[in-house]
């Protein structure tokens, strides 16, 4: 006698969630509509019951929405804006429209974005947030119904996924050497947030062209740092309190350096008279600060243009290979106002007991 396996129903995902039918279909068809709490215990009775909207997982992923999610570690960052804005017209020419999700705090960030899928509203992921748990997006993107996924920006270690981003730790490179090629030798850096692949990126950049050129790196000249103006500024009050500074800083992105070049300014120091700093993206704004500021521009409109185009293609199958695609695009380093040669009266500074920070 053979036995067929009962397809799992709606009712059954209901009895393991302990909620109505009801909710269960607006829970899929409306995730917005049902508390995180309710969605994580109905996406869990999916997942352990096998159930999809309509019994197939092929139909599940149809594929019609005809629409991207694009998630970000954080909407309100202008880095963001321009490659937002690539995406959205690359996407347009291909006959898609763009979703955006902000940062998905903790645990969740799997069940929401899985959420967005179960209820067939976009086809695709899009990913610029490199802090999304790995196996909640090895679930997102397994059988029976992978998700295309691109991650873009930072790259995620050790992950399958394809890739679209810029080569960050050789931009720092170019960044340092600038300045060493200026006439400094006592060059530090401004880090990024703690636990950022970008940070490190960055950083690993920075110290390579140090040790090449052979220039002592100090502890006490790497300041802690986050991709904002509050953290340069931060970083302005420590540089003060050294008891010897560096003539130039890198700073690993826009908004520090000019953070940092505005805290230096209420204590007197000017930049690039006092200190040269170089920053990282070449953001709207670096151009129009004073003094403009010397940055690495990444090519943020190209990024964004590419990494759709290659999510498009992803979703419509054009991109078969099981060999996760890496691009890596070169930023460019863009000489403004901020750095020059180290000044004449550039020596050691008294002031309080030197500060390392590790």
């Amino acid at each position: 006698m053979n036995l067929v396996k009962k397809t799992p129903t709606i009712q059954d995902v209901a009895r393991f969630a302990e909620v109505s039918t009801a909710t269960v279909s607006r829970a899929l068809s409306s995730p917005e509509r049902v508390s995180e709490q309710t969605r994580a215990r109905i996406s869990e009775a999916v997942r352990v019951t096998g159930y999809t909207p309509n019994q197939s997982a092929r139909s599940l992923r149809q594929r019609t929405a005809r629409t991207i999610l694009v998630a970000l570690p954080d909407i309100g960052n202008p880095f963001f804006s321009v490659i937002l804005d690539a995406v959205e017209r690359e996407a347009a020419a291909r006959g898609y429209g763009v979703l955006v999700a902000n940062r998905f705090p903790g645990n969740s960030s799997g069940v929401r974005m899985r959420d967005y899928f179960m209820s067939n509203r976009v086809d695709g992921l899009l990913l610029f947030d490199g802090s999304v748990d790995l196996d909640q997006l090895m679930i997102l993107t397994g059988n029976p119904a992978p998700v295309p996924l691109i991650v873009a920006c930072e790259e995620i270690p050790n992950a399958p996924f394809h890739t679209v981003k810029t080569d960050n730790s050789y931009a720092a490179e170019q960044a340092t050497r600038h300045l060493i090629e200026l006439g400094h030798s006592r060059i530090g850096h401004i880090r990024g947030p703690r636990g950022n692949v970008l940070t490190g990126e960055r950083e690993l950049g920075f110290t390579r062209a140090m040790q090449a050129a052979g220039l002592e790196i100090r502890s006490d000249w790497l300041l802690p740092g986050a991709f904002d103006m509050e953290a340069g500024q931060l970083a302005a009050e420590l540089f003060m309190q050294l008891c010897e500074r560096p003539t130039a800083m890198f700073a690993a992105n826009d908004e520090s350096a000019i953070g940092f070049i505005s805290g230096l300014r209420q204590h007197g120091l000017e930049c690039p008279g006092d200190i040269s700093v170089v920053g990282f993206d070449d953001l709207t704004l670096a151009a129009h600060v004073w003094p403009p500021l010397t940055t690495m521009r990444q090519p943020r409109a190209a990024l964004g243009r590419i990494a759709a185009g290659a999510l498009i293609d992803l979703i419509e199958g054009e991109r078969r290979s099981r060999v996760p695609m890496h691009m890596v695009l070169s930023s460019e380093l863009i000489v403004r106002g901020t750095t020059s040669r180290p000044p004449a009266h550039a020596a050691p500074t008294a002031g309080s007991p030197t500060l390392a920070v590790q």
